[in-house]
């Protein structure tokens, strides 16, 4: 196993990993980021977001996707955006190796925080981060608003 930062020419294995997240999320068609997307995105002059690549025999079986953001409480943060692992490849600590470089980074970059979210459903990643000693804020709401929402609201302002 190796884990390394990820490069342009990952992208495409990226993608297929977060349709392969999608899919596991119940949520198959909600993907239209692009392979262009994450290139042009991830590998400009001011990159939106790293990643950290899981390697077996030269095979891209993992990913864990972050990008830095601010508290006013805290500072600069880290949000993991996604972490992933093929199927095939759950149970054999990729996930927890991948977890493990994001926490590293943190400590590198000196953040206040890392954070990112988790669906009330997957408890075995619930208990997972928990036992790692994380706290799962169940007193909090996720809010977003999609093209459509942006769309809507501004028409009538």
């Amino acid at each position: 196993m190796n884990i390394r930062t990820g490069k342009k020419e990952d992208m495409p294995s990226v993608l297929k990993l977060i349709q392969e997240l999608a899919t596991f999320e119940r949520e198959p068609d909600a993907v239209v980021v692009t392979v262009a997307d994450l290139e042009r995105d991830g590998f400009n002059e001011n990159p939106l977001f790293q990643t950290f690549i899981a390697e077996v025999d030269d095979e891209i079986v993992g990913m864990a996707l972050y990008y830095y953001r601010y508290s006013t409480w805290k500072g600069k943060t880290i949000h993991l955006e996604d972490l992933i692992v093929k199927e095939k490849m759950r149970g054999t600590g990729l996930g927890f190796a991948l977890y493990s470089e994001i926490i590293q980074q943190g400590k590198k970059d000196n953040v206040r925080r890392i954070e990112w979210n988790v669906l009330e459903w997957n408890t075995p990643a619930i208990d997972f981060y928990e036992k790692s000693g994380a706290k799962v804020l169940k007193d909090w709401y996720m809010v977003q608003m999609d093209e459509i929402g942006i769309d809507n609201f501004l028409n009538k302002i």
